[in-house]
């Protein structure tokens, strides 16, 4: 890409989008486009099509998804392998027929099987059986995948896959109803430190094994690949090293200040037993982790801490 190629970012306002929006901003790009989800509904064909033709776009990094942590995937299935292939069908198609250059989708490892042999290799895909509370999020983001190797094969397109493992980072969800483990995990020790309870209840046993990458670092990963990287393969992006759930979360209570104990309940779901990703393919093209996750702890804390009265507001909406 050069630095005034036009690129745009579909969910410049998640975690991933925002991450991805700030790598361009700061590496200099400067013909960036991006729309709120009010201003262009990625789930409407004619409003994609409309968008893509006034644009002419060059580059599409796309990042818009609807994404949640466990409760909210079993409590709306549907929502989330309906909207998420009307979104991806849409953008990839509409990408197509206005001769986008390049495109990069965003999956996510839950398209791996539950029991897959960790570490998580990319050959691994529809190998073996999904993790059942977030199948349909899966099987759309396996469908993404599977479209862009398509068009391809038939189109001579270039769109490449990336998976990325567990993200934290700015503008992350914080809902503890629909946030994935370590985002609810610093709100609810941060609320429990402000209200000076004795204790903090974490889900399950706290003995699945996690990796987490900084959004930072992704974004980093994927301006590398949109730049370096051609193949019908999917990429892994991770940082190659998990934890116990239960590790994090003494980690999280440290980072937070939080000074009361730890309680376990077994009764709720663990999910995968792990998910840590092979990421040998992406460290051999040259790319490389570079954030510690106490140090990426601190940067989302502190990001939570300057914005908690408009995290608060937005998980008080999402519950009327």
């Amino acid at each position: 890409m050069n630095k005034t190629s036009k690129i745009y970012v579909a969910g410049h306002r998640g975690l991933v989008g925002s991450a991805i929006l700030r790598k361009l901003e700061s590496e200099g790009y400067t013909n960036l486009v991006y729309r709120t989800s009010s201003e262009l509904d990625l789930r409407n064909p004619l409003e994609v099509d409309r968008f893509f033709k006034e644009e002419e776009i060059e580059y599409v990094f796309l990042a818009a998804a609807k994404v949640g942590g466990i409760v909210a995937n079993n409590a709306y299935p549907a929502d989330f392998i309906r909207d998420n292939l009307m979104i991806q069908t849409n953008v990839i198609d509409a990408s197509y027929r206005t001769s986008v250059k390049k495109l990069l989708f965003l999956g996510s490892t839950c398209i791996f099987p539950k029991m897959a042999p960790q570490p998580l290799k990319e050959e691994y895909l529809l190998t073996g059986k999904l993790e059942p509370t977030n199948e349909p999020y899966a099987i759309a983001k396996i469908a993404g995948i599977k479209m862009c190797e398509s068009y391809n094969r038939q189109y001579g397109t270039k769109y490449i896959s990336a998976m990325p493992t567990n993200l934290y980072g700015e503008n992350d969800n914080f809902d503890l109803h629909s946030s994935h483990v370590l985002p609810a995990l610093i709100r609810k020790f941060h609320e429990a430190k402000v209200n000076n309870s004795e204790y903090v209840e974490v889900w399950g046993t706290g003995t699945p094994k996690r990796e987490f990458l900084y959004s930072d670092d992704l974004a980093d990963a994927c301006l590398f690949l949109m730049n370096n990287y051609e193949g019908n393969e999917i990429v892994n992006i991770g940082v190659g090293e998990d934890l116990p759930i239960k590790d994090l979360a003494y980690l999280v209570k440290k980072v937070t200040g939080f000074e009361g104990e730890l309680k376990f309940d077994t009764t709720k779901p663990d999910g995968t037993p792990r998910k840590l990703v092979d990421v040998t393919k992406i460290n051999s093209l040259g790319w490389k982790a570079s954030t510690s996750l106490e140090d990426g702890l601190q940067k989302a804390y502190n990001w939570f801490l300057e914005n908690e009265l408009e995290v608060t507001k937005l998980s008080r909406n999402n519950k009327l």
